[in-house]
């Protein structure tokens, strides 16, 4: 089922796109302004343990 790696691939490409916006647009926000700072970290670090898990998962979409 090549249309669901695909699926994954466009997934990741999309998540990792978006956390270089958001890493981008944080370097003009205060770093202590409302706690963002550890919001971010929280979110970056939660993003990157499903980016983890898609890619772990690739084989399981290949089989199906």
């Amino acid at each position: 089922m090549a249309s669901a790696t695909h699926q994954v691939d466009r997934i990741i490409d999309n998540l990792d796109a978006a956390m270089k916006r958001l890493g981008a647009a944080m370097r003009d926000i205060p770093i202590r302004r409302g706690s963002f700072k550890r919001t971010h970290d929280n979110l970056a670090r939660d993003v990157a343990k499903v980016v983890t898990e898609l890619d772990a998962a690739r084989p399981i979409f290949r089989k199906n």
